[in-house]
């Protein structure tokens, strides 16, 4: 892919970031110099090389998967500016 000013012009504007002309030139050079190494990159044979999802073998511990209340409603209610009977109390919204 070949980055010119233009293509620079494109990004800043889908970007709403406001570049300069001697800014677009620089940023032309940046660009095209990512471009080449994501090329080189490309090259490279990946067919037999399995999945990395981590750096390290580590296995996070896992909660039963259970479904409860939480056990705090009298906790959680009174911070409700209004509360009866064990629930929220709010305006009417519908007539």
């Amino acid at each position: 892919m070949s980055i010119d000013t233009v293509v620079v012009t494109k990004i800043a504007r889908l970007a709403s970031i406001e570049v300069t002309d001697a800014q677009k030139e620089h940023y032309v050079r940046e660009l095209s110099g990512i471009m080449k190494w994501i090329e080189q990159l490309a090259e490279i044979n990946t067919d037999n090389v399995p999945q990395l999802t981590s750096v390290s073998e580590t296995t996070l511990p896992l909660r039963k998967d259970e479904i409860t209340d939480g056990h705090k409603r009298d906790a959680v209610l009174a911070n409700a500016p209004a509360s009866d009977y064990g629930c929220f109390i709010v305006p009417k919204v519908i007539e």
